[in-house]
């Protein structure tokens, strides 16, 4: 085989796999636009809030929980990153509050074992409410980190492609020259 058709089939092979990996970009970004705009969509319609800066509710976390609900107070949750730190820093801080410590589980048992115990019932129900709303959240931001590792795979699948069509021009470049030269 003479180095003319091996550059032609080199080059086809690479255009190939070009076509494939921008085929790939265009699907992963439109993954990111999808996931992100739904998670985006479905936050906003809960109407969910970080407090104001410097409301007891802030001010009474402990210091690196303040600092992380801080930097979105006021907001409205609507992204997977505020999810993250409404769930991690400031629900699951006031839910151990609420439960002493204790894990919904172990403060159902203990309602179960003393049912008449009207202040132990409420605190699990709380807790419940709470631990639910808070695995929703971090589920927003599961899927928004998703989300994001697809947009940098589109990119770099994007990238690769573009870099593979323009080897492949050079190739065919290259084989033509061989031709001649023969």
């Amino acid at each position: 085989m003479n180095r003319s058709t091996v550059d032609k089939l080199i080059s086809y092979t690479g255009l190939t796999l070009a076509v494939v990996l921008l085929a790939a970009s265009v699907a992963l970004f439109w993954t990111y636009n999808f996931i992100h705009s739904q998670v985006h969509d479905q936050m906003a319609a809960e109407k969910i809030y970080f407090p104001t800066a410097g409301t007891k509710s802030i001010t009474s976390l402990p210091q690196p929980d303040q600092e992380k609900v801080a930097r979105y107070a006021g907001q409205q949750l609507t992204t997977g990153a505020q999810a993250e730190v409404f769930a991690d820093h400031y629900i699951a801080v006031h839910l151990k509050e609420i439960g002493g410590g204790k894990t919904y589980s172990e403060l159902s048992a203990a309602s179960i074992a003393d049912p008449t115990n009207a202040k132990l019932a409420g605190q699990v129900q709380t807790l419940f409410r709470g631990e639910a709303l808070r695995g929703m959240l971090l589920n927003a931001y599961a899927f928004d980190t998703m989300a994001v590792v697809a947009r940098y795979a589109a990119a770099g699948a994007l990238a690769a492609g573009l870099l593979l069509i323009v080897l492949s021009l050079l190739g065919f470049r290259h084989a033509k020259a061989a031709a001649r030269r023969r």
